[in-house]
């Protein structure tokens, strides 16, 4: 073999090696770090309206749209299309937990509440309660305190310091009995 081509295989090996290094190293940075180790910021994303189940227990057939407004609020989807049908969607996504997604249908006929669709939707207490978020609370510090142990924490008085006579409360500072005027003196 001549130099040269003994040159572009070593070129071309070593090339090789290189890549395949490279493409190793890349393969095992998932199995050294955890995946949740570096997790994005997810915001919390809610929408729509919260429609609870006293809510909807307080429907009625026969109600005016106008009641009905007054329970339930203004409806997410209320299409000229469909006059006769007002529908409340709510969905919350949080990071960590499934998201939430609950609906509601109202129909009318006239001005007049007929029928009511909705999935199960939860209690406003059952709601809050999915909301409050589980959080590590480490060891709380004790919250009362013995007699000896607030004289730890109480400064010492030297003896020159401690004195009988009450301290007297510093004067407030003095009212200006006039005020600078507020606009310019005219010309």
């Amino acid at each position: 073999m001549t130099a040269s081509l003994t040159f572009r295989l070593t070129g071309q090996g070593l090339a090789a090696c290189l890549l395949f290094a490279s493409l190793a190293g890349c393969g095992s940075l998932s199995g050294s770090v955890s995946r949740d180790t570096f997790k994005p910021y997810v915001p919390e994303v809610v929408q729509g309206n919260f429609v609870s189940n006293e809510q909807r227990q307080a429907l009625r057939p026969g109600m005016p749209r106008a009641q009905v407004r007054e329970i339930l609020g203004t409806p997410l989807i209320a299409s000229l299309f469909h006059a006769n049908r007002w529908d409340y969607a709510f969905s919350i996504q949080r990071q960590g937990v499934p998201a939430q997604n609950f609906k509601l249908t109202v129909y009318f006929k006239g001005d007049v509440l007929e029928q009511v669709d909705s999935d199960v939707l939860p209690s406003e207490s059952e709601f809050a309660g999915r909301l409050v978020r589980a959080q590590a609370v480490g060891k709380l510090p004790p919250l009362q305190a013995s007699e000896e142990e607030l004289k730890k924490f109480t400064p010492a008085l030297t003896p020159s310091a401690r004195t009988d006579v009450p301290v007297p409360a510093p004067t407030p500072a003095a009212v200006p009995s006039s005020y600078p005027p507020l606009e310019p003196p005219t010309r």
